[in-house]
């Protein structure tokens, strides 16, 4: 497996990020490794950060390079700093970052990487959830699979109305009634995507039984599932915490793995 720390330049944001990426290499004498199927393409996992955390957080929290190699997947992991994976109100174009250009620069980066739809998969950790599910449901023709682990699904929750000189929810999203039937309200938009013939991604939800966020994941589980979206819904034991997503990542590989054989 090769990782790679990429700084390049942002034509949408108009400024210089930075991903992490690791990449499947085929190799023989790589003691305690498996190098999965040799292959010209290989597929890829966008696995996007949390609130407090930036692009690296995946690399030194989990041992998602190892379980990548395990499992013959790319994952790039980007940033978006504290924007919610939106095109903010006022602020940078994040959504359509993640969505529309980054994946041009990677494929040109790193030709390995398929196209397709069916090799494309999103997934991230609590605000990183939240921008999983805005990013397929805003791109559905760009992802197979989606999978939210402990995703904060209703970002109202950081509007403040008793200290409304504190600007970051109207900063990223406008007022709450401009938030509301938009397209950063994912319950709109999962109604709008059944509705208009789009392709509908393979959904997995995973929240543990201790997160502060389950009712939030219980509200999406069963709107998801009443609009008729494919959903594989997963509670087990753990908290908002690094340890519960390192081990349920693996989980999530295993699903796009099942994903890829149904295929």
């Amino acid at each position: 497996m090769a990782f790679l720390e990429v700084n390049f330049f942002s034509d949408v944001l108009g400024m210089a990020m930075s991903m992490n990426v690791v990449l499947p290499q085929r190799t023989r004498g790589n003691i305690g490794v498996n190098p999965g199927e040799a292959g010209e393409t290989f597929p890829t996992l966008w696995l996007l950060h949390g609130m407090s955390d930036d692009h690296t957080i995946w690399m030194r929290r989990t041992s998602i390079e190892r379980y990548a190699e395990e499992h013959g997947i790319a994952v790039v992991m980007p940033t978006t700093y504290l924007g919610w994976y939106t095109d903010m109100k006022y602020g940078y174009r994040y959504r359509t970052f993640i969505g529309e250009e980054l994946p041009k620069i990677c494929r040109s980066f790193f030709p390995g990487m398929s196209a397709k739809r069916e090799d494309n998969y999103i997934s991230g950790n609590s605000m990183g959830g939240y921008g999983s599910l805005a990013l397929a449901l805003t791109y559905p023709e760009n992802y197979g699979v989606c999978a939210p682990l402990s995703a904060a699904f209703d970002p109202t929750h950081l509007f403040d109305p008793a200290h409304p000189e504190n600007t970051f929810f109207t900063d990223i999203y406008g007022t709450v009634e401009e938030f509301t039937g938009s397209v950063n309200d994912l319950f709109h938009m999962a109604e709008v995507r059944k509705n208009d013939g789009s392709p509908l991604p393979k959904l997995y939800i995973d929240c543990g039984q201790s997160d502060f966020l389950l009712l939030d994941n219980h509200r999406m589980r069963d709107a998801l599932t009443a609009l008729g979206y494919d959903v594989t819904y997963r509670e087990p034991d753990g908290a908002h915490t690094w340890g519960f997503w390192d081990r349920e990542i693996q989980n999530v590989l295993t699903f796009i793995d099942a994903y890829r054989k149904e295929i």
